[in-house]
């Protein structure tokens, strides 16, 4: 089972191929994904610290172009599927931001 460490925070457990926004939720992380995990909105944007997130798909790629994301680093949690163990730097939060989380993204 793949473990995604946040930093500053204890590690979570994710399922193979879970979406990384739904591993993060359901290990209490209090991230945002104000969309509902459609790839439009940025908010549940991470920071791969290490590991391999994967490829970023064209949807994903789409917004991150027309929000100006430029850091390859910079991951939409909403479109990266676990396959191995990460290290995760959170950008925005519901308790940094004051938003609530948004509805809670499909599997």
């Amino acid at each position: 089972m793949p473990t995604v460490q946040i930093e500053g925070r204890a590690p979570v457990e994710a399922q193979e191929g879970q979406k990384l926004v739904l591993a993060l939720e359901d290990g209490g992380i209090d991230i945002l994904h104000r969309c509902g995990g459609n790839a439009r909105c940025t908010t549940c944007a991470v920071e791969i610290v290490s590991g391999n997130a994967g490829g970023i798909g064209e949807a994903e790629a789409a917004v991150r172009a027309n929000k100006g994301i430029e850091d390859a680093s910079v991951r939409l949690s909403c479109q990266v599927h676990v396959h191995g163990d990460l290290t995760v730097k959170l950008i925005k939060t519901t308790a940094s931001t004051g938003l609530d989380a948004g509805p809670r993204p499909q599997d």
